[in-house]
């Protein structure tokens, strides 16, 4: 029997993790409830700057594409979303697309994990491609969706009504939430605004505290969850793919997310899968699907600790959202290969032009929202 070797760090166990997580869940909360304090302290002038910047769908798209490429995070992003549409700051209408767009930009992270093998061709070009199929299909979802709701306002109207049942209360009342979850959110808030003075320092002093929290429980909740279920989700995804096909794979996508709280882990550890030959494209695919489902639980958490209803209503148009895409591309073989065959191609230019990776990273991501942001009445 050997002993262990000195100096050896252990690793806390796993009920401690998952009372670490429920910590962290309650801190993220607040930093939400912080973020939607903070705005409103800014009183009507922010309100109205903010909006004057996002005034049209198209804008509002790009904004999020680029909030959350600079955040490197849809869950913060999203999260933020829905503390300036639950403080009032951001009518449901501009957000909508906003949402759209945090699709879009956390998909960056995949495509910059890509980058690792860069200079072994193979390796690359399927790695690349797993990193770019998400891109596709979120810009498809997004060519597809988005004028369906400016001319028919399904996704508001849809999650509008789920609000009225979840919520037991009209779309436009301002009555705070009465709910166990809110109130304890309140707590640690009201204390802070005690100490404060009210006015607009404060209300900077609460949205950078907001933010703060909401980016540090995110990070450590991601690495403790990933903690926990590491080296069972490679088995599964090999388990469970091969045989169960798509909808296996979108559900392993949905439950590995929600696990880990971030689509970005989730489809980030499918580039190496993929780039490897330990997974095919086709069947990492159906994974990022199911991702972008499992990621809407983040803002589905914070429109706990938000005051109006509207703060659930984006929320929902984000699970909505996505669940409408995954219900329009996937079933039809000839709609749904078309993000597999785009990827595809653009991984077999990109591995021959090294040049087109940065080209096509930074005019997607950054240069087209901001030209979009600025140059778009």
């Amino acid at each position: 029997m050997t002993a262990d070797p000195p100096f050896v760090k252990k690793e806390p166990p796993a009920p401690l993790r998952v009372l670490l997580v429920l910590v962290l869940l309650y801190g993220f909360l607040v930093g939400v409830g912080l973020l939607e304090t903070g705005i409103a302290s800014l009183g009507a002038g922010f309100q109205t700057a903010f909006i004057a910047s996002v005034t049209n769908p198209i804008s509002g798209l790009f904004a999020g594409i680029l909030m959350t490429v600079l955040v490197q995070s849809s869950s913060v992003s999203t999260a933020t979303i829905v503390g300036l549409v639950g403080s009032g700051a951001l009518p449901v209408n501009l957000a909508i697309p906003m949402i759209m767009g945090a699709n879009i930009g956390t998909t960056v992270t995949n495509t910059l994990a890509s980058l690792g093998s860069i200079r072994r061709s193979e390796e690359f070009q399927r790695g690349f491609a797993a990193a770019t199929v998400h891109d596709f299909f979120n810009l498809l979802a997004v060519l597809i969706i988005l004028p369906l709701e400016l001319l028919t306002g399904f996704l508001a109207k849809s999650a509008t009504w789920l609000t009225g049942i979840l919520r037991d209360a009209d779309f436009e009342t301002t009555a705070p939430g009465s709910s166990p979850i809110r109130q304890a959110v309140k707590l640690p808030i009201d204390a802070l605004r005690g100490v404060f003075e009210p006015g607009v320092v404060t209300g900077v002093i609460f949205i950078v505290l907001g933010l703060a929290l909401i980016f540090l429980a995110l990070t450590f909740i991601t690495k403790n969850m990933r903690r926990l279920v590491a080296g069972g989700v490679q088995k599964a995804m090999n388990r469970f793919i091969g045989g169960g096909g798509g909808v296996f794979g979108i559900l392993v996508g949905i439950g590995v997310t929600i696990a880990v709280q971030s689509s970005s882990i989730t489809t980030s550890i499918l580039v190496p899968l993929v780039a490897a030959g330990v997974l095919t494209l086709r069947s990492a695919y159906p994974i990022t699907v199911g991702a972008n489902i499992g990621t809407t639980v983040t803002a589905l958490l914070a429109s706990l600790a938000v005051l109006l209803p509207a703060g659930l209503t984006i929320a929902l148009v984000h699970t909505l959202f996505n669940i409408t895409a995954m219900l329009i591309i996937f079933p039809l073989k000839q709609v749904r290969n078309v993000p597999i065959v785009l990827a595809e191609r653009m991984a077999a230019v990109a591995t021959k032009n090294h040049s087109l990776v940065a080209a096509y990273v930074l005019g997607l991501f950054v240069v087209i929202p901001l030209l979009g942001i600025f140059l778009i009445p």
